[in-house]
């Protein structure tokens, strides 16, 4: 999810995302036994979520607070692991029921329909990680680079460590995301008016429930649900992509056991939901097996042995520099 931006994008006939950074055509939508009818286990984990909030959020009082901490961020991160999988056509046909589905803003920080556009501008990219084209690049231009002043290239840079994407990424992306939102108003812009009118209504029913219905403060809510919700994504997204010369090598895999791939419905095996964009969560795996040679051969993309291996390597060392260095999408 996480950075996003604005622009427009393109679906296949069945609502399933095409893929713009692989030579090869891929198809719009699964083989048919991956079809609608294998589509229970995401049910299962739209149920779950919803279920473990209205639970956690309805005991919150009587639990030790590291408890809703650690459970309020993994239901928060799963449920926009869901709001991905909406976009990408599952669990049913209809993008209007998927989208209702996960509407809801469990996270707090931004409207649903914003982040599909966004995401399906990532998709439909030519140039991922390019700032100026990617709007989930956390890069930015030598030109933006020279006009910051010594705070904001100090965010950057502590952006670019683990620790620092985990603990003030969160700020940083929603802060950033906030003031671009401003920004399109001030101009006149009111293209996602109705988008954000909407989503205050939604803000307002979490808050109906949590604060009204429970008893837990806004601010609690933030601290244990929405922050570490957001972190935890940050976390999944802070290596997937990097510059390189050839397009379809900045997408990575992060290798993660059970709880891990649970948690990002196989998302961290990016570099194989951005190669069959029309896949389910459930199905990424297998794709992977069948092209090995793809994936895992000396062409294929970087593969990190799980998030353990990441934080050892970047937990306070800046894993790049924050200027995108400006490649080509030449093969």
């Amino acid at each position: 999810m996480p950075g996003n931006g604005q622009g427009p994008g393109r679906t296949g006939r069945t609502g399933r995302l095409a893929s713009a950074s692989v030579p090869e055509p891929v198809p719009a939508a699964p083989a048919p036994a991956l079809t609608a009818r294998s589509e229970w286990s995401t049910w299962a984990v739209l149920v779950a979520v919803y279920g473990g909030w209205l639970a956690l959020t309805w005991h919150a009082a009587t639990l030790p607070w590291w408890v809703v901490l650690v459970a309020g961020g993994w239901l928060t991160a799963w449920h926009g692991s869901l709001q991905h999988e909406a976009i990408h056509g599952y669990p049913t046909r209809s993008p209007g029921l998927n989208a209702a589905l996960v509407w809801l803003p469990v996270g707090l920080w931004m409207p649903y329909a914003i982040y599909r556009e966004t995401h399906v501008a990532h998709h439909e990219s030519g140039h991922l990680t390019d700032p100026a084209a990617d709007p989930e690049s956390f890069y930015v231009s030598a030109e933006g680079w020279a006009r910051m002043g010594r705070l904001r290239r100090a965010l950057h840079v502590v952006n670019q460590t683990l620790a620092g994407r985990l603990s003030i990424g969160p700020a940083v992306i929603a802060g950033r995301f906030w003031l671009e939102e401003a920004r399109r108003l001030l101009r006149g812009d009111f293209a996602h008016a109705r988008t954000w009118a909407a989503h205050v209504v939604g803000v307002a029913l979490v808050f109906a429930w949590t604060a009204g219905v429970c008893e837990m403060s806004i601010t609690a809510y933030a601290a244990l649900f929405a922050w570490p919700g957001l972190s935890l994504t940050l976390l999944r997204s802070f290596a997937e992509h990097e510059p390189a010369t050839k397009e379809d090598r900045r997408t990575v895999i992060v290798e993660s056991g059970l709880f891990g791939s649970l948690l990002y419905l196989n998302n961290n095996l990016h570099a194989v939901h951005h190669a069959f964009p029309g896949l389910p969560w459930h199905a990424i795996p297998a794709a992977r097996r069948a092209h090995r040679d793809r994936f895992d051969g000396p062409e294929g993309p970087r593969v990190h042995r799980g998030y353990a291996a990441i934080a050892r390597r970047w937990l306070l060392r800046p894993r790049d520099c924050p200027i995108h260095p400006g490649l080509s999408a030449a093969g």
